[in-house]
């Protein structure tokens, strides 16, 4: 069992940057991949991010590429996501999830049905 929590939410204007964290708790070296998703008002939830434990990689929607930042703190058992330039459609609900074994298919790493544990969430608002 991985016990993930969400922090860092808040309301910022257009442009501002904000970073959120993600503690993850329990059997944390069952993880293989983790990731960020977001999900706006009346959406589907959708991918922003995720990282390979093993090897380092990390992907990126294309609505963020440049602008958010996926980080990792193995010590801690930790990881963040650094937005910069936030735009209003960035508004959502944020959260983090890990991969356990069965450990998913690359190509599959942008499906939300490939994670097993989740956080509540977060919740960013970006408004002018």
């Amino acid at each position: 069992q991985v016990q993930l929590v969400e922090s860092g939410g808040g309301i910022v204007q257009p442009g501002d940057s904000l970073r959120l964290s993600c503690a993850a708790s329990g059997r944390t070296s069952d993880i293989y991949h983790m990731a960020w998703f977001r999900q706006a008002p009346g959406k589907e939830r959708e991918f922003v991010t995720a990282n390979r434990f093993s090897g380092d990689s990390t992907y990126y929607a294309d609505s963020v590429k440049g602008r958010f930042t996926f980080s990792r703190d193995k010590v801690k058992n930790m990881v963040y996501l650094q937005m910069n330039s936030l735009k209003v459609e960035d508004t959502g609900v944020y959260y983090c999830a890990a991969d356990l074994p069965p450990r998913a298919i690359l190509s599959s790493l942008r499906q939300s049905s490939s994670y097993d544990a989740w956080g509540q969430g977060t919740q960013v608002t970006v408004s002018s």
